[in-house]
This record gives C-alpha cells, structure tokens and sequence, in this order.
C-alpha cells in the first residue's frame, strides 16, 4: 500500500537538532533528505528510522519502543532499531535507516545505511515449505535475510497475497488490486526460490523426508515447513452448490465476488462472524442491501462477549445492515435463502462465512501428532523430525495461558512463519509472540492482543459508543486479551506488557 504524505513535519534533521531535544525512549519527528525520519534515543546511541511503516504506511512517529524495535501503531509491525529491519510482521520489508553524527550534544542525520549481511554455518540441506499463505510467504522471506543460501521450494496454491484485505478495503472496492499481491513472481526468481503454483502437496513421507505433488513430482527436503493454512466451511444445505453462493479467501474468491456484486442488489451473509461481517460492511459500501444471518444471539458473542458484540453490530444495524440470529438457513435457492424459522430473505448473492478447517490431512496420513490441528513445541517442531508447522494449522503451546492453542490470525501466522524459518537455521528462540489481530467495520477498526479461548470476566475501560475503549478479557482475575477502540497506543502497551508478563503494567494501562 502507498505511505501516508503529507508536508515534512518537525525540525531538519540534516541540519541537526540538539540531543536534549530527543526524549529518552520515544520516537521524535522530523525530516531528512525530503521524507520523514524519527529519531529514538536510547541511553547515549541514537537511532534514525524512515517515519512510515511499510505495511499500510502508519505512522511510527506514533509508535512504541520496545527493546531494540520501533512498533508500529496500525498493525503492531515491528523495526529493529540499529538496522531498520522489519522485525515481526505484518510489515516484511525494511524501513530506511540512517546514520546518525555526533558533534558535541548535538545530533544530525547522514546517509542511508544498507542492510546487514548473514550467513548460515550449518543450515539444512534443503527447505520445502507447503503452503504460500501468510506462514510460507514469511517462512522463505526469512530464510533468506537470516542468510540461508540452501535450496528452497514454495508450493501453493495460488501466489501470496494480502489476504485481510480480500474481506476489507479490496471488497469494499477502496483498494486497487494492485496492492493485494504480496510479492511478484519475479521477486521470487530474485530471491532464489521455486515457487510452484497449482501442483498441491498430496502426500509425506517423514523416513526418506519427501513430499509428493499432485502431478507426481517428488521433492526431497532437509527441512519442511507445513503451513497450508484452511478451508472454508460451506454448510450442507440444499443449494449451497448454486454458482452464486461463494466463500471468501481467496483472491479469486474476491474476485467473483465483486464481478456478482456488481450486477446484485441484495446480498445474504451467513455467519455473524469476523469475516462475515466484513464482507457484510464491504457490500454495504458496494451499495448492495445486506441480511446477515446468523445462530447466535449476538454477533460476535463467543470471540468478543456480548457487550463488544452488541457495539459491532450496531454499527452495522447503522449502516442498514438487517440481522437474523438464533436461526440459519434451510434452503438456498437461486434467488431467496430460507430460514430454519420459516423466513424468506431475497438475494441475488450469497456468502458464506461460518468458519474454516485447518488442512491437517497431509500430516495426519504421515502419523504426525494431530489434536484440532498440528502440534508443535515451543519452536514449531512437529513430532517428526526436521518438519515444522505454521499458521492456521499449528496448535503451540501459549506462554500465557500454558494451553495449546490454534490461532487463526494472519499476523501470527506470518510470525510464526519466521519463527520456524530462524528455528530451522539454528537460531531457537521459542516462539513467544503475543497474538495481534484488527478487524475493520466501515470507519472503525477493533485490535485485539492476547488470546482468552475462555473467560469470566469482560470489562469495558472507556465507551464504546464513543469509539474510545479498552476491554480487558479475565480468567481467575488475570487478563489474558484486550480488545481496544480508539486507543492503538493502549493496544501496543497492551502487547508489549503481555509479552514481559508484566501484569502491573497491563493493570495500570486499563485504570
């Protein structure tokens, strides 16, 4: 996506500013060399960093330190202070970094610094890596800048894209498709990986440590990455097949459906759930009347509870968005959907949106360890050796909670990615990362940190009627998921307070 832009805010940085001015630990606007630059101060070192994150272009000017990295405010990427590196995704490339000169107590910003140069002693022989979603596109990226020169093999089935945008801004016809590709084939060729589209992986085998394509092609690895993500669930009702009923994730997914929205006047979305109702909001935005059915008496209630719940679908009753719960559908017909109460709802379309399945079949038939997904140690080791998983598919044990846990986020999918891809080089770290997530309804946006499968206790910091809300998520008083409105500041504190187990400091932020 573009930066943000706008006129150069704050002093030259060029000409220098004085180290009085930098406040200790908190990212300090200005320019150099026509864009924006941030200076950090850390002790007596100082850091200059490009101002915009390359993701969505937040503004890190706003961000949060933490350790070595600057953390963006949209969407939680992180930066390495010293290099510029993108550090944790969502963003996966680097933000500029300059030099910065000394003169007394004064401080000046100098030229673009290149990135560093790594190598791996004793890598694996070769890397496979099944699955080009969110997980495998990181994984193959990080192979690489953590200096493995080694093989490497990408099999998908279709190239990396943007995925979150697909239900959000790309649906809503505010994005170009030109923003959704992750990387082009090109950059692949450039980096020195195969990228094999449209040939599945159909079979394991963990003894001679080989993978099988559908077309029969064979690869051997020395170290395989299983990260196929999941499947779109399509309920077994009478017409769910018809060619206007469609599920939504992939690109193509996207795709029809926004060449049937546009000859489409009313749009049924079954399940109230988070991609439901983005794609509920995006074909609102399109001008389509939207029915959103769904079993549950608010929507939303199991993720969020029923008071966030209630707010979420307040915006959309807003919005003109109509509400069916506590039923789903009977039939689907080629120009009405039937519900189980007897209610009859028009629709030219119809979407789908009541979960996915992690595609465990291809572990489950090599004897890997398989309980709701496959389960990985701290590092992402599977039970075989020398085969990781990550993604949708991975259950991993959560350092807060201590239970297994699968998370179906795209941020920690692609975190997990390159957490495997530095497992798999010798770099092994355990995987520690506190789950992020954003959904956007029209002009609001809800972050969430943390992960409570359970809870007994929600409370709500602020108001949420006025988009500026906090929500705290408790087990046996401790917080475990914070949900903000308003507040990105709240939410990287949140998650950086998370990450130390500092319970203190994530008290003090919901005061």
């Amino acid at each position: 996506m573009a930066e943000s832009s706008g006129e150069l805010q704050g002093p030259d940085l060029e000409a220098g500013v004085e180290l009085e001015e930098v406040p200790e630990g908190r990212p300090f606007l200005g320019h150099a060399h026509g864009e924006p630059v941030v200076l950090v101060r850390r002790g007596g070192d100082v850091c200059a960093l490009a101002a915009h994150c390359t993701h969505y272009g937040g503004p890190l000017a706003e961000g949060l330190v933490v350790g070595d990295t600057l953390r963006c405010p949209w969407h939680h990427a992180r930066f390495s202070l010293d290099t510029g590196e993108a550090k944790g995704a969502p963003a996966l490339n680097a933000v500029a970094c300059f030099e910065v000169r000394r003169a007394g107590a004064r401080v000046s910003v100098g030229a673009k610094k290149g990135l560093p140069v790594r190598s791996v002693r004793d890598g694996p022989a070769s890397v496979v890596v099944v699955g080009s979603g969110a997980a495998g596109a990181a994984a193959v990226e990080a192979l690489r800048r953590e200096g493995y020169g080694g093989p490497v093999t990408l099999v998908g089935g279709e190239a990396p894209v943007d995925r979150p945008n697909l239900s959000k801004d790309y649906l809503a016809g505010t994005a170009p498709e030109e923003w959704i590709p992750l990387r082009t084939p090109e950059f692949y060729g450039d980096l020195g990986v195969t990228l094999l589209l449209g040939d599945p992986a159909v079979a394991l085998e963990t003894g001679p440590c080989s993978v099988t394509l559908s077309s029969g092609r064979r690869l051997t690895y020395g170290a395989l990455l299983l990260a196929p993500g999941a499947e779109p669930v399509r309920l077994a009702v009478p017409g769910a097949d018809l060619p206007h009923v469609r599920t939504l994730r992939t690109l193509e997914d996207s795709r029809v459906l926004i060449a049937l929205a546009g000859g489409a006047k009313r749009a049924v979305v079954i399940g109230a759930s988070f991609i439901g109702l983005e794609a509920a909001a995006s074909l609102r935005q399109r001008g389509l009347e939207v029915d959103v059915v769904g079993k549950e008496s608010v929507p939303l209630e199991r993720a969020l509870g029923p008071e966030v719940g209630r707010f979420v679908q307040g915006l959309h009753v807003a919005r003109g968005v109509r509400f069916h719960l506590d039923t789903g559908p009977r039939s689907l017909g080629p120009r009405q959907v039937e519900l189980e109460n007897g209610e009859r709802l028009a629709a030219d379309l119809v979407v789908m949106g009541v979960g996915v399945r992690p595609r465990i079949e291809l572990a489950q038939a090599a004897g890997l360890r398989v309980d709701s997904g496959i389960v990985v140690d701290a590092q992402l080791r599977t039970s075989a050796p020398g085969v990781w998983a990550a993604g949708d598919v991975a259950r991993y044990p959560d350092p807060r909670s201590g239970e297994l846990v699968r998370i179906e986020h795209w941020v920690i999918a692609e975190r997990q990615g390159q957490a495997a891809a530095r497992s798999m080089v010798g770099r092994r770290e355990p995987f520690g990362d506190i789950p992020f997530f954003w959904s956007a309804h029209y002009d609001t946006v809800l972050c969430t940190v943390g992960h409570a499968s359970r809870w007994d206790a929600v409370e709500v910091h602020g108001r949420l009627e006025a988009r500026d809300a906090a929500i705290a998520y408790r087990r046996a008083g401790r917080v475990l998921q914070v949900v903000t409105v308003g507040r990105d500041g709240t939410s990287l504190a949140a998650e950086a307070a998370l990450e130390r187990g500092d319970d203190a400091a994530l008290e003090a932020l919901l005061r």
